[in-house]
């Protein structure tokens, strides 16, 4: 809040940087190693400084403005300079002298306050990198580096007086710099000179360029709005003896890092840019509320600053003068202060078929160009006519086959994006209610007691109808009316999230064969004059690389694996599937044996001694079932060859199956078994066979389950291992927060001391 040290006038108001040929080898010389790296740490410093918000001054002065998005820029400054030219030039050691070092700094700040109002970020920025520039110059003058006059900012011309008119609302500074982003979806200006269209109106096309001009939604200012607006924009002009505007002081807090005793004395800061900021978000419901807040600016400056300053006393006048406009503006009628087109303010919202319409709500309208899809909207202003005739005004959402895009662009299900369309609408085109959720939520919940017959959609995206492109929001606040900004909805959960499943493009089948990625981008087909377009369009440009790539094709299921059939397999017969009874049904020309126990622990497999084959010949291409045991125990099949199939198979393949006592190789339905003699429990000889596994499957078994809980247990000991460290950072956290605790406890005991001393020398 400290003001600007005073600026050194030179008979040129704009003096070049060239320098004559014959006198640039002399100046070379003048700038040492050692200047140049205190050059350097200035650059640094301005480049990484933030506010205690963590807002970053210098971010509008990085690059150079883009004339593409601000083209009236450069007829205005005709000589701009940016942060990365001094980057360059340092890096090069290319600066002639000191003096031009200072300079840059100079013109870059003289720059953005020649453009931008006052009252505009960008010249408020401009101010603090100044004062960062300057503080920083001073060190260099204490260190002995240079002398003060080499860093005194040059005069460079009058900054021009800027119409007393308070913004627009949204005509916030944008970044300009190329390199930048759209999270709006478009550059906003706060240049406070108006951007010259294109096509002027009555020029062939002019009316299909508006209807994709991003715009925003109309100024419908309450009398109680339009009072408090006269109000702040009268404070706005008087000056101080110095010439200069006595409300600059006010615009912003003090910085809490060169001003941390502020804080210490103001408990409740307040500031012009908050006051401007809450009425943008209509927080003041009568000129009462609004004067309390400025009471409480002016207060604050008169307790914190001497009684013979300058902000002092410009803090008495401007509070006066703030009285004395109240007083004006209250004694006005409220028939004063309608809009010059007639629009009268309704905030109470419109009654339409038994239910009230307020700003906020989400709508349906009708759609002239198709009545099956109404439009999605949500309503911005809601105000009538001097006929009485009421109207919304909203915003529109596009469904995705109203826009234009990549023919493999997929989208969810009930999705639509933001639009730049504010159109009025009558009352009696609201059909119903509908409901737009943000992609964060949608799959949590429902708002609740939101009726279950009510469409829902999903909002991911920013369209913008210019560039055809689509841009992710990061801020779902930032899509939402100023009074709504700051209210949430309860929910109702689900169970479990819904799955977030992604469609193909409703309107990929426009695409045409003989489109290439080289054509120009197709048009939307428009029709009514107040509705989306008919039908969007499609193309095969290039992927933005914004872009999602189109969800991957669900993988199909694996195949199941098929157990290898015998060798050779042409010679193997479909009956060995066929049911069980059925197998025992073909069985009755086998004889009653099964096969014996095998001898464990050699080196190959041994054949069963005791299975018979089949007694009748079987044709060369059939399968023959070993036949089940005469015991009332169960026993799984086994299969075997007709001798002329068996032989086929290479004697070295057949060597390492289980074969039976003729040598032709046993096929099993089942896993391995062996059979071993039962013996009774008095000590009896068996009555008969008893299945179990072969040792080596259950050796198998053994270590599988020895390795099931080896991995178990290194599981748990990982997740006693995690809770602990979990538990010791936690404690850490505790322990430090506890601290901070009792070091702010001993500071506020401190100031608390402070005050009760300095409490008798004010009394």
């Amino acid at each position: 809040m400290a003001t600007p040290a005073g600026e050194v006038k030179g008979e040129t108001p704009l003096p070049t940087t060239e320098v004559e040929n014959n006198a640039t080898e002399p100046n070379q010389e003048t700038i040492s190693d050692e200047q140049y790296r205190g050059m350097h740490d200035v650059l640094n410093y301005v480049y990484d400084y933030r506010s205690p918000e963590g807002h970053d001054p210098s971010k509008l002065f990085h690059k150079r403005v883009n004339k593409r998005y601000v083209p009236d820029y450069y007829e205005v400054i005709k000589e701009p300079q940016a942060m990365s030219n001094i980057k360059q030039k340092l890096s090069a050691k290319n600066y002639p002298t000191f003096e031009d070092f200072v300079r840059d700094w100079a013109l870059i700040c003289h720059n953005a306050q020649v453009y931008n109002r006052p009252e505009s970020g960008a010249y408020q920025d401009a101010l603090t990198v100044k004062a960062l520039v300057e503080a920083q110059l001073k060190k260099m003058i204490d260190a002995g580096l240079i002398t003060s006059d080499r860093a005194v900012f040059p005069y460079l011309g009058e900054i021009p007086h800027a119409d007393d008119v308070l913004p627009d609302e949204g005509a916030e500074e944008a970044e300009s710099s190329e390199s930048e982003s759209e999270e709006e979806g478009e550059k906003k200006r706060a240049r406070g000179r108006p951007r010259k269209s294109e096509k002027e109106e009555g020029e062939p096309g002019a009316d299909m360029d508006a209807r994709k001009k991003r715009g925003r939604p109309p100024r419908v200012d309450t009398p109680t709005e339009a009072r408090i607006k006269n109000i702040l924009k009268a404070m706005r002009r008087p000056k101080n003896a110095a010439g200069e505007y006595k409300i600059l002081p006010f615009d912003r807090l003090p910085d809490k890092i060169t001003m941390p005793g502020y804080y210490m004395e103001v408990q409740n800061p307040m500031a012009v840019d908050i006051i401007k900021r809450k009425f943008k978000r209509k927080k003041y419901t009568s000129v009462e509320q609004f004067m309390q807040d400025v009471d409480l600016m002016f207060e604050n400056a008169k307790r914190f600053n001497e009684d013979d300053s300058q902000i002092y006393k410009d803090a008495v006048d401007l509070q006066k003068e703030a009285r004395r406009l109240v007083t004006e503006e209250m004694s006005k009628p409220d028939s004063e202060f309608a809009m010059e087109d007639g629009r009268i303010p309704l905030p109470n919202g419109i009654s339409h078929n038994g239910d009230i319409y307020k700003v906020g709500d989400w709508v349906h309208i009708q759609n002239a160009n198709d009545l099956t899809k109404p439009i999605v909207t949500q309503i911005y202003r809601t105000w009538k006519d001097v006929s009485g005739n009421q109207y919304v005004n909203v915003c529109w959402y596009y469904r995705p086959e109203q826009t234009v895009h990549r023919f493999d662009k997929h989208f969810y299900e009930n999705e639509v994006v933001k639009t730049g369309q504010y159109r009025d609408h009558s009352i009696e085109e609201v059909i119903n209610r509908c409901f737009v959720m943000f992609i964060t939520r949608w799959h949590k919940g429902r708002p609740r007691g939101y009726p279950n017959n009510k469409e829902i959609y999903v909002c991911e995206s920013r369209y913008n109808e210019e560039k055809l492109t689509f841009n992710k929001i990061k801020t779902w606040a930032s899509c939402l009316p100023d009074e709504v900004r700051d209210k949430d909805y309860e929910m109702e959960l689900y169970a479990e999230p819904k799955k977030m499943k992604k469609l193909p493009s409703p309107i990929a089948y426009l695409l045409k064969d003989d489109l290439k990625e080289t054509d120009e981008l197709p048009k939307p087909e428009w029709g009514a004059d107040n509705a989306p377009p008919k039908i969007g369009a499609v193309h095969r440009r290039p992927r933005d690389a914004r872009d999602s790539p189109p969800p991957l094709p669900t993988p199909s299921p694996p195949p199941q694996p098929v157990p290898p059939p015998p060798q050779p397999t042409r010679q193997m017969s479909t009956t060995i599937s066929q049911p069980l009874q059925q197998f025992r049904n073909q069985a009755s020309g086998f004889s009653t044996s099964t096969p014996a126990r095998q001898t464990p622990n050699t080196s190959t497999p041994q054949p069963l001694q005791s299975l018979q084959v089949p007694s009748q010949n079987i044709s060369h291409a059939s399968a023959s079932p070993v036949p089940q045991s005469t015991s009332s125990r169960p026993i799984a099949p086994v299969w075997s060859l007709n001798d002329a199939a068996n032989a086929s198979i290479p004697p070295d393949i057949r060597h390492q199956f289980r074969c039976d006592n003729a040598g032709r190789v046993l096929f099993f339905t089942a896993p391995p078994v062996e059979f071993a003699e039962q013996e009774s429990t008095m000590g009896a000889p068996g009555e008969g066979p008893l299945l179990g596994h072969s040792i080596e499957y259950t050796a198998s078994k053994i270590r599988r389950k020895a390795e099931l809980e080896e991995r178990k247990k290194r599981r748990a000991e990982a997740q006693v291992e995690r809770t602990e460290k979990r538990q010791k950072i936690q404690e850490e956290q505790i322990t430090e927060f506890s601290d901070k605790v009792q070091v702010l406890l001993q500071e506020a005991v401190k100031a608390l001391e402070t005050q009760l001393k300095r409490a008798p020398e004010t009394s």
